[in-house]
Parts: C-alpha cells; sequence; structure tokens
C-alpha cells in the first residue's frame, strides 16, 4: 500500500483518508480504535476552554424509500475539559507516535483564549491545529465557529493570532455557509494557514413532524437550525474544494458526503490532499476504511496510476466558467435493448422536457430525433440505464 501514502502540510499519511473532527473522534479509546483499524489521520472532537452541554436527542436523518441520505446534528463542541483532551491526546500520541492526529480547537474571537488553548494542546504532540471557525449551529450565538467563519476580517484575525503561537501546522476548517468561499479561504491563508479544510455542515432545518408540527430534532417541543451532513451534500463540498484549492494554492483536506472510495477520487481531483469522513462512519463503523483503501488501491492499479498524489488536482484545468463552455458537440438520447417499458423516460421528458420520447408500457421507447434537446433528463430518471446520450455527428 506504499502508493497510498500522502504528504500533507508536512506530514505523512499512510493512506488519505482521516476521521473529521465529530463523535467517532470523541475519545482516545475511540481514536485509537480507528487507528488500529487502518485509518490515515484523525482530528478530535473540538476542544474549547468551556465544555459544552449537549442536547438529547440532538441527531435527525433525511431518509429516502427509507434509507438515510443525510443528517442533521445539533450537537456542540467536547463536552470534556482542556486537561481531559491533553490526557486523552498524550495517550493517542504515545500509542500511535507516527500516525497524525490533528486537534480540532475552537473559541470566541479573544486573543488570549486562542493563544492559550493552542498552547495548552499543543504541548501534548498533537500533529497539527485545526482552526473550527466554522461549526454552523449552537457557537455562532457565542461568537465562536460560523460566527468567525462568514469573517473574512475575522477569519484572518483569528489564524494570525494563533499563527504567532503555533510550533505545529495551522489547518484552517471553512464554512459553505458564505457567499464567496474563496475570499474568506485567502483572508486564512495571507495570515498564516498552512492549509484549508473544507466543508464543514450545511444550515439547515431537517423537517418538521406532521403530527406535533414541531421542527425536527425536537427537544422539548421545540428545535434550532442544525448542522446537514451525509451524500446530500457532495455537491456542494466538491465545489468548496475546487474553489479554494484554485483560489490559493494550499494543501485541502476535502469533507462533506464522502461514503465511497469513489467519492474520495472525486475530491482529490478537484484539489484535496487528504479526505475526512464523519457522518458514514457514523452509520456503519470504523470498518469502512477496509473497502476505502482497497477501493483507492484497485484504482490506481488499473489505471496504472503511480500513486495516490497523482489525483490531487487533476479535474481542475476542466473546470471553466460557464461562458466558457463549449456549445458543440450536439447530443441526443439513445434508448438500448436493455429498456423494459417502464415509461418513466415518457413521463419525465412529456412534463419536464421537450416531448421527445414515446412508448407503450412493457415496450422499448423510441426517441424523436427532431424534438429532443439532449438535456439528459431521461437518463437521469432511467432505473435501468438504458438510456445515453451520445453524439449527433
Amino acid at each position: 500500500m506504499e502508493k497510498l501514502h500522502v504528504d500533507f502540510a508536512g506530514m505523512r499519511f499512510p493512506n488519505p483518508f482521516i476521521l473529521a473532527s465529530a463523535p467517532p473522534t470523541r475519545t482516545a479509546e475511540m481514536i485509537k480504535r480507528a487507528f488500529a483499524a487502518g485509518w490515515g489521520g484523525a482530528v478530535t472532537k473540538s476542544i474549547a476552554l468551556e465544555p459544552a452541554k449537549d442536547l438529547q436527542p440532538r441527531l435527525r436523518s433525511l431518509r429516502y424509500r427509507n434509507q438515510p441520505i443525510g443528517m442533521e446534528n445539533i450537537e456542540l463542541s467536547t463536552t470534556w475539559t482542556l486537561e481531559d483532551w491533553r490526557r486523552e491526546i498524550s495517550e493517542i500520541k504515545s500509542a500511535y507516535p507516527r500516525r497524525p492526529l490533528w486537534a480540532s480547537i475552537m473559541e470566541a474571537p479573544v486573543k488570549k483564549n486562542w493563544q492559550r488553548l493552542a498552547e495548552a494542546i499543543q504541548e501534548t504532540g498533537v500533529d497539527a491545529l485545526e482552526l473550527n471557525v466554522s461549526c454552523p449551529h449552537g457557537m455562532p450565538s457565542k461568537g465562536m465557529g460560523a460566527f468567525i467563519g462568514q469573517n473574512a476580517e475575522l477569519t484572518g484575525e483569528v489564524v494570525s493570532w494563533v499563527k504567532e503561537v503555533a510550533k505545529v501546522p495551522l489547518v484552517v476548517k471553512l464554512t459553505p455557509n458564505v457567499a464567496d468561499i474563496a475570499f474568506i479561504a485567502q483572508a486564512a491563508k495571507e495570515h498564516g494557514a498552512d492549509a484549508l479544510c473544507t466543508v464543514n455542515t450545511v444550515s439547515g432545518l431537517i423537517g418538521v413532524d406532521l403530527d406535533t408540527l414541531a421542527p425536527l430534532p425536537a427537544v422539548g417541543g421545540v428545535s434550532t437550525y442544525g448542522g446537514y451532513s451525509g451524500p446530500g451534500i457532495k455537491p456542494i463540498a466538491l465545489r468548496c474544494v475546487a474553489q479554494i484549492a484554485r483560489a490559493t494554492g494550499l494543501p485541502v483536506s476535502g469533507s462533506g458526503g464522502v461514503a465511497a472510495w469513489e467519492d474520495a477520487v472525486e475530491f482529490m481531483a478537484v484539489g484535496a490532499g487528504t479526505v475526512q469522513i464523519a457522518t458514514a462512519v457514523m452509520w456503519h463503523g470504523y470498518g469502512i476504511i477496509e473497502n476505502l483503501v482497497q477501493g483507492l488501491a484497485r484504482y490506481l492499479d488499473e489505471k496504472e496510476l503511480p500513486d495516490a498524489t497523482s489525483i490531487v488536482g487533476a479535474a481542475l484545468a476542466k473546470l471553466v466558467e460557464f461562458p466558457k463552455m463549449p456549445l458543440e458537440p450536439r447530443v441526443l438520447a439513445k434508448v438500448d435493448e436493455t429498456c423494459n417499458g417502464c415509461l418513466r423516460c415518457v413521463v419525465a421528458c412529456r412534463d419536464g422536457g421537450f416531448q421527445a420520447i414515446s412508448g407503450v408500457a412493457g415496450e422499448r421507447a423510441a426517441v424523436d430525433a427532431e424534438k429532443c434537446d439532449g438535456c439528459g433528463l431521461c437518463a437521469l430518471v432511467c432505473p435501468r440505464s438504458s438510456i445515453a446520450m451520445t453524439s449527433c455527428s
């Protein structure tokens, strides 16, 4: 597995898969089990000078056909004290001295607090500090998390404060809940960030109980906006990673919706040097690392790529602004012999497209080339992948 090794901001990882700062990194015992399972690195649960108190319950899933496709949390930073974490980190580093461990830290924009926290944590031998200026719920009301990360000036100040005392690399974790994440990323770079991470969860409201009309997850009959994660935020996360990678040139740790090795390759292709995962671990356990590692290794072999690093940024040159998108070549829908005549494409094209597909239940659908506009809706809804968009020429 030598080809899976990656260098990131001066740190050597056995593979690019990192446990994100979240419940799976809540204790030393948990992180050590993850390292034993094969994870390349980990970021501790976010540490503050004052421990948080969590709500119960604080998680809720978004489901489609009874399968979770996303999750909202209203969980805060760690409930442990700074001294608790100093002991825990020392224990982890003693057991796994060569496995990169980052400490996630967060505070209100007070210089002495950020510096006190950074100095106390880095004494434990932690490999990097991840500055959490991106938590979208709970903490902003205290002047923490996204309260800082949504303001370029504040973000820059916090980075500069920690940089004054830092003896290890600074990774700044950015929020997607901004108009221009590249602008915030540039401020972090200008004030001393060694690397960036994105995205944290997306601010959201997961749903409403139809019986009580209380927002979810309900605690004592009320709720609040939370952080949405899982496969549903992957497109947002990919866009953010690509934007900050191009804007800053700094190493980027990508996060948001990664559930399989294929997702990891996509994140790396748009500029991520490492990939962070939380929700998928919460749903399926640390054991998913085996498929992640084996899948990535197999992909590198099949594509005859020398190592994982060769993927990083490979797709960025193919990202252009919309006015530069080509109007040619044109494409048309083509239905193959696997079509079973379910007519989903017929309905979709009739009511959401160009009325270019016709058919009879149980028989192969037909495409009118004169009417087809090549939008791709029919291929999107086909449950059997029986439709492909092919060149008109």
